[in-house]
């Protein structure tokens, strides 16, 4: 397909979503990082100046994506992945270290993150697997392979450490369950993580009461023409408190204090009320003032270079994860609306793509493309406003950041481009 036949068929709509995101991002980028010695908003020695620099990078990704066949993408995924492997296994060698976590290369003006890269080649890497005619996801060897694509990348990313960006990966689970992985999968992973917090909340004795509660009403209600297996329920039952009864062992010597600090403020664990305010004081500082920040916005907002709290420095980090921040304190609540809609149009208008699409590798690379770009979203904004713990994952298109800005408009653009050959596919 001709270059001209491609911008044609793109989806406008799609792409100007995209650019009204750049575009709010960089004003929130440009109001949390002016300086007074700032010349212009040219100046690459300034963090929005560098962000021009990436959005122009991303400019000339598209460039390049539009030119490229479409088949170029789904010949070399497995190569690219591959890659992307080899570069995040370097990292424990070459690798250089930023707030704690070895996850970046240093190539001087610029820090290159592979794992962002990772997450485009491992959604090309599944896509291409699942679609193969000799795949079949009710097999459970097939269910294997597919769980292994997303799994070496997270254990190679864990002992960075980048808990954010390994949890990342896991959303590409979604796009199993939208092709068939059976939901009892699912449904396990839910029932683990009830029983983990319930646990921390309430102890095993609580845990174990809920349980039989639950097994009562169930066989109280259910219909007499339905048959329980007695030996599958106890089995069923005994598991779920054997998982409960190794949950304190796990949150004691598997998770690192910092770990369970967050986890404390999270689910209100901590009583001592001087251990408590320690823990917002430090692991809980950047959640509490973000959320200060967003109060203060009131309905309006402070108005553009205006946010107190901005200028102060009082939220770290607020031109990366906690961006949404500024926009509360700025904009106001008038403001976050308006960014939480645009994200939906945005998201809602990438699902409705998706299903449109003829070939099965286009539509499972774009419903992988949406699920990581919606957990960003969803932690990203849950984070900041204190609904889930702290996990330093930025907002798409949103935060400062040259490797997520990059990789994230290549990931949104080879679908679009997917999206726009459609109508010639057979």
């Amino acid at each position: 397909m001709s270059g001209s036949s491609v911008l044609r068929r793109l989806d406008w709509l799609t792409v100007f979503l995209f650019a009204l995101l750049v575009f709010f991002g960089w004003i929130n980028i440009y109001s949390t990082t002016l300086t007074e010695n700032a010349n212009s908003i040219f100046d690459f020695s300034t963090l929005h100046g560098k962000q021009l620099f990436f959005i122009g990078l991303s400019l000339a990704s598209i460039v390049i994506i539009m030119a490229l066949e479409n088949s170029f993408f789904e010949r070399f995924s497995s190569l690219f992945y591959i890659i992307s492997l080899i570069l995040l296994a370097g990292l424990f060698v070459f690798g250089k270290t930023i707030a704690g976590a070895t996850s970046w290369y240093d190539f001087g003006f610029f820090n290159f993150q592979p794992s962002e890269l990772g997450k485009l080649t491992a959604a090309l890497a599944l896509a291409k697997y699942l679609s193969d005619i000799q795949t079949d996801l009710r097999k459970i060897k097939h269910q294997w392979y597919a769980v292994l694509i997303l799994l070496v990348p997270i254990v190679l990313i864990l002992p960075q450490p980048d808990p954010g960006s390994a949890l990342v990966y896991f959303s590409l689970f979604f796009v199993l369950f939208r092709e068939g992985l059976p939901l009892q999968y699912l449904g396990f992973a839910i029932l683990l993580i009830l029983l983990f917090v319930s646990t921390l909340m309430f102890g095993v004795i609580w845990v174990g009461i809920g349980l039989g509660i639950i097994t009562s009403v169930f066989f109280l209600f259910k219909k007499p023409t339905l048959k329980v297996p007695t030996l599958p329920l106890v089995l069923f039952l005994i598991c779920c408190m054997g998982v409960s009864l190794s949950v304190n062992f796990v949150y004691n010597n598997v998770f690192e204090q910092r770990h369970r600090d967050r986890f404390s403020l999270w689910l209100g664990l901590e009583k001592d009320p001087i251990r408590l305010e320690q823990i917002k004081k430090t692991i809980g500082y950047n959640t509490y003032q973000a959320e200060k920040a967003i109060e203060s916005g009131g309905f309006i907002g402070k108005g553009f270079l205006e946010g107190t709290r901005t200028k102060g420095d009082f939220v770290p980090e607020q031109h990366t994860d906690y961006i949404f921040s500024s926009v509360g304190e700025e904009w106001g609540f008038m403001g976050t609306t308006f960014i939480v809609l645009l994200f939906s149009l945005f998201f809602l208008r990438l699902i409705h793509l998706a299903e449109r699409q003829k070939r099965s590798f286009n539509r499972m690379y774009g419903y992988g493309v949406i699920s990581i770009l919606l957990i960003h979203y969803f932690v990203n904004i849950g984070m900041v406003i204190g609904l889930l713990p702290t996990i330093g994952i930025p907002l798409p298109f949103f935060s400062y950041g040259g490797s997520g800005l990059i990789f994230f408009t290549a990931m949104l653009f080879i679908f679009l481009k997917f999206d726009a050959a459609r109508l010639s596919e057979i």
